[in-house]
């Protein structure tokens, strides 16, 4: 492996990550991406600027992001397996998403919407002053099944491929698109960069990830569902990651959803994801599992080709 481990090995230090950010959840203050969006703000007002805003994005995102990957190597080198566990630990959002999202489920079982729509504006972009339960319960569902290939099976692929720098390195691409990739006049040339080296890193992620959502559908129709969906849905979504994922993702729970939303007080008529009713509060607790599922069975696969692998050293010894 790319990483340095032997494949048992690795699938150990998978399951330690994943263990370990269940128990422990994010650190409540002094969070690194936090701290890494804080010196990617800076790096973006000195540089977004003037002429040449794509190689000044370019150069932004080598600034942002080389540095400290290199110094996770380094530390790896010398602090060995133990650290490359905290790295991937601080990583991972497996419950992170979990803590943001089933407070919202919560609040619109209750019919609490102002306490709803204020959770909802904290996890994305759209506007939800005046959403109605069915677009917050679509908000953090449509959330949950992106995020929890951005924020878990991206980062667990690419641990696989380099360790705890590997996961580092895909952690601060992905953080960067999420601030700088949007086609505004202020980021359209300035992110480019960072959105297309996002697309580039997320894009087999993004497909085991929807694959693993159409596995774990409950029954063989919501498979079939869920695989027609991504496959005549996904390439009218803008994003080429977000689309397969969440299209199969919607699919398998036998959603409907995507479609319009606010953005800045204007409409975007957004195409439609998934197939069946709307979402409701119950569903955004039915998104946490299938990403719950859909880790436990990374975790299975990794042992069980390590268990292959050390059954064939043992009987070819």
């Amino acid at each position: 492996m790319l990483s340095g481990f032997s494949l048992p090995i690795l699938a150990g230090l998978l399951t330690a990550g994943v263990l370990l950010d269940l128990l422990l959840g994010e650190t409540r203050r002094w969070h690194p991406l936090v701290g890494f969006g804080k010196l990617a703000s800076v790096i973006e007002r000195l540089l977004n600027r003037g002429r040449a805003r794509f190689l000044r994005g370019a150069l932004a995102w080598l600034l942002a992001v080389l540095p400290i990957t290199y110094a996770a190597w380094c530390l790896c080198g010398l602090a060995g397996a133990a650290l490359h566990v905290f790295l991937l630990y601080l990583c991972l959002g497996l419950r992170s998403l979990r803590d943001h999202n089933q407070p919202i489920a919560a609040a619109l079982a209750a019919g609490d919407l102002d306490t709803a729509r204020r959770l909802t504006a904290r996890i994305v972009s759209r506007d939800t002053a005046n959403a109605d339960a069915a677009s917050l319960a679509k908000a953090s569902t449509e959330s949950l099944l992106e995020n929890g290939n951005d924020a878990v099976f991206g980062t667990l692929f690419w641990f696989a491929i380099a360790g705890g720098p590997g996961a580092v390195f895909f952690r601060l691409a992905n953080t960067l698109d999420a601030m700088w990739g949007y086609r505004t006049p202020r980021y359209d040339w300035f992110g480019c960069c960072a959105a297309r080296i996002d697309d580039v890193l997320n894009y087999l992620p993004a497909r085991l990830t929807a694959l693993s959502y159409i596995v774990l559908g409950k029954s063989m129709a919501d498979k079939k569902r869920a695989w027609h969906c991504w496959r005549t849905q996904a390439p009218n979504w803008g994003s080429p990651n977000a689309g397969p994922v969440m299209a199969s993702g919607a699919g398998a729970l036998g959603l409907a959803l995507g479609g319009d939303a606010v953005y800045d007080g204007e409409l975007e008529r957004r195409p439609p994801l998934g197939s069946g009713r709307p979402a409701q509060a119950h569903d955004i607790d039915r998104a946490w599992r299938l990403v719950m599922e859909t880790t436990v069975l990374w975790l299975i696969w990794a042992g069980l080709l390590a268990g292959l692998i050390y059954m064939k050293e043992v009987c070819f010894a």
